[in-house]
């Protein structure tokens, strides 16, 4: 399931992060990555322990928080803090699969890493290239969406970012683990979330057919969950 979130973040909040990652004192991006991914990635990262990462993250989960559309299709149970990437001219990242668990900065946890996030923080005219390219059961994806706007796809996809041919690419990038591990069983609480929600527009909200469809989108999610 690839799901793209417009407008994430506010014109103002995309200006604020940016202005704090550019004040950030970036690293080669292949110093956080292991060996296979370190041959195929050529970028720039801000340090995932400095503070312009901490500080620009919280305002990203500050979103997440509050955006129906991840809640619905992520059912997250926990979301690793943001990090950030620049990719100039004659940067990429060829195809990889990103790693299945991964660790907590700081806090000596890990998480297992069911989905992917990219958050576009350049507007798309400002550069050439930079296509995040997806490839799930469905075909190949190119991905390249307006600022401040997000794509969230199954981290078990193969996936690269195409050369910059013109300008930079600034984004962000994280993971998140779902409440509910098999991605099938994720996708049909979304499709039925997604039903109700669309019902509710047309049908009284206590209605006795939305009320049952409720109460089978809850009793699945307590059927499945995993805490």
């Amino acid at each position: 399931m690839l799901i793209e979130i417009p407008q994430l973040l506010s014109a103002e909040e995309i200006t604020s992060v940016r202005d704090i990652i550019e004040r950030a004192d970036w690293i080669d991006g292949r110093a956080t990555a292991g060996e296979l991914a370190s041959r195929a990635k050529r970028n720039a990262q801000v340090p995932e322990d400095s503070p312009q990462a901490r500080q620009a993250g919280d305002i990203i989960l500050r979103a997440l928080g509050r955006n129906a559309l991840f809640n619905s299709a992520a059912l997250p149970l926990r979301v690793l803090p943001p990090l950030f990437n620049r990719y100039d001219t004659g940067m990429f990242f060829d195809a990889h699969v990103d790693g299945a668990v991964r660790s907590a900065p700081g806090l000596g946890t890990r998480m297992r890493a069911d989905l992917s996030s990219t958050l576009f923080l350049t507007a798309p005219e400002d550069y050439d290239g930079g296509e995040l390219i997806i490839e799930d059961s469905y075909g190949v994806h190119a991905v390249k969406l307006a600022a401040g706007s997000m794509v969230l796809y199954p981290a078990g996809s193969l996936h690269r970012v195409s050369e910059i041919t013109r300008g930079a690419r600034l984004s962000s990038f994280f993971w998140t683990q779902s409440m509910i591990k098999d991605e099938g069983l994720r996708t049909t609480l979304y499709d039925l979330d997604r039903g109700i929600v669309d019902l509710r527009k047309s049908v009284a909200s206590d209605a006795q057919g939305i009320l049952l469809l409720t109460g089978v989108y809850h009793n699945l999610l307590r059927r499945w969950a995993e805490l």
